[in-house]
């Protein structure tokens, strides 16, 4: 029974959106309605300041990792663990709460992966503080470490069910970044300030 709960439970808490709640918290302007219109942490970042981004950021994160670690605690199989990392990300995408209009999934993706396992989310983190330095562009850092996370997932984690939802999720993150995608290639994606 606790097989079909986890998933579902992980998939409530992903649909929290961080940047809804704390925007709303802090009297802010709802991120939905300005700047890239993204409920996300770079865009909180944009018009709300760091405070709020941070805050938001590591709510996404945890959103992320707490599904992952109860289902560690109740002892899931690797199918169940890769349904609830796939559950809390969707989540996040397509909030239930708040319209199924979600974020890209980049901290929700990290919270995830790390809570599988932390070495791989180190070398995300580390992958996209190398990637935005060099080239000022967040979305550029989270794509680069999005498409490098199958190749460490590979590496430190064993079982190919882990590897396969950590495929899927790359995949939906991509498609989530077409618009930054476009403006990368055009030259129009905003930079960030380091």
């Amino acid at each position: 029974m606790i097989s079909y709960f986890l998933p579902i439970a992980a998939y409530l808490i992903g649909s929290v959106s961080s940047a809804i709640v704390v925007t709303r918290i802090m009297g802010l302007q709802d991120p939905r309605e300005v700047g890239s219109r993204n409920p996300g942490a770079t865009n909180v970042l944009r018009y709300g300041g760091r405070q709020a981004a941070v805050i938001t950021l590591v709510g996404d994160v945890l959103k992320g990792v707490i599904p992952v670690v109860l289902a560690r605690v109740f002892d899931a199989s690797q199918p169940v663990l890769a349904l609830v990392m796939l559950a809390a990300f969707l989540g996040h995408l397509y909030p239930l709460y708040h319209g199924f209009h979600g974020g890209k999934g980049v901290a929700t993706a990290l919270g995830v992966i790390s809570a599988v396992n932390i070495w791989v989310g180190l070398l995300l983190v580390a992958t996209w503080i190398g990637v935005a330095v060099l080239f000022r562009y967040s979305s550029l850092a989270a794509i680069v470490a999005g498409m490098l996370a199958p190749a460490y997932v590979w590496w430190l984690v064993p079982g190919r069910q882990i590897l396969a939802a950590t495929g899927v999720i790359v995949v939906l993150l991509l498609w989530r970044h077409r618009p930054n995608i476009r403006n990368l290639i055009a030259g129009a994606e905003s930079r960030i300030r380091l």
